[in-house]
């Protein structure tokens, strides 16, 4: 399934609330937003970002008393790996190589990262 491209607002909102523990209200979500990504969001702002991410089908709200809550639909992972496959496919010509690359030439590896990566490539 091909997710729906978030704008960088909404990318910032999803991943405040993907970074939670547990579901969050308009105001829970607004007040992190600000204060992680040093935002003076207004509460109609992030309702407009959360809508659209409803819309999208990130999310799901629903209301407890006042208050609506926000319920994940796209897990994390599934969303990085829809962002790593087009990087790869359209930056790197589809080669996952040419992705490694460009992230050794972005930062050298820790060791502990080459290791996991090892790792990773002997067990697929």
């Amino acid at each position: 399934m091909t997710l729906e491209n978030l704008t960088d607002c909404e990318q910032l909102v999803m991943k405040t609330v993907w970074d939670a523990a547990d579901e969050l209200s308009l105001m829970e979500i607004m007040q992190r937003v600000n204060d992680k990504y040093h935002k003076n969001w207004k509460p109609q702002t992030v309702s407009t970002f959360l809508a659209r991410l409803v819309r999208k089908g990130y999310l799901r709200h629903y209301r407890q008393g006042r208050v609506f809550f926000y319920k994940i639909l796209i897990p994390l992972e599934e969303y990085k790996g829809q962002l790593t496959s087009d990087y790869v496919d359209f930056w790197c010509s589809g080669k996952a190589d040419e992705l490694i690359s460009a992230l050794i030439q972005a930062r050298p590896l820790r060791r502990e990262e080459i290791a996991a990566i090892k790792e990773m490539i002997n067990h697929r």
